[in-house]
């Protein structure tokens, strides 16, 4: 009976480990999605513009509640679950991509930019 305890113990402890280190190996998975025409297209004309009046009527709410959200000292919470989640998810999301954000391509390309601009200011100041 105790060996079967011990056992049974072992076992949720594998499991427990288990899930912790499950979420780790999504964590590494690309936000670089490749959209097919059809997702692109939809998300063009049914998406966009849900996030659109999503985004609008958030900000009304975000003004409405206002005086609300400032006694409690909660604006920067309030604005971003009402409009800056919704206009993230309309104007910072790729075309039919599902995750918001930028993608890979976009931070080196951004990075590459950067490094440019460095280079032209060194180059600046050794003239």
């Amino acid at each position: 009976m105790l060996a079967h305890i011990s056992q049974v113990k072992r076992q949720i402890g594998l499991v427990l480990i288990a899930l912790l280190l499950a979420p780790s190996g999504f964590a590494q998975s690309s936000i670089d999605e490749k959209p097919n025409a059809f997702a692109m297209a939809g998300d063009l004309v049914v998406a966009r513009p849900i996030g659109l009046v999503m985004t609008a009527v958030g900000g009304a709410a975000f003004v409405v509640s206002l005086p609300f959200t400032a006694l409690a000292g909660s604006v920067s919470e309030s604005a971003e679950s009402l409009v800056l989640g919704p206009a993230k998810e309309t104007f910072v999301r790729c075309l039919g991509c599902r995750v918001s954000g930028y993608s890979y391509k976009d931070a080196e390309r951004r990075r590459q930019r950067k490094a440019e601009e460095a280079e032209q200011a060194a180059m600046a100041q050794k003239q």
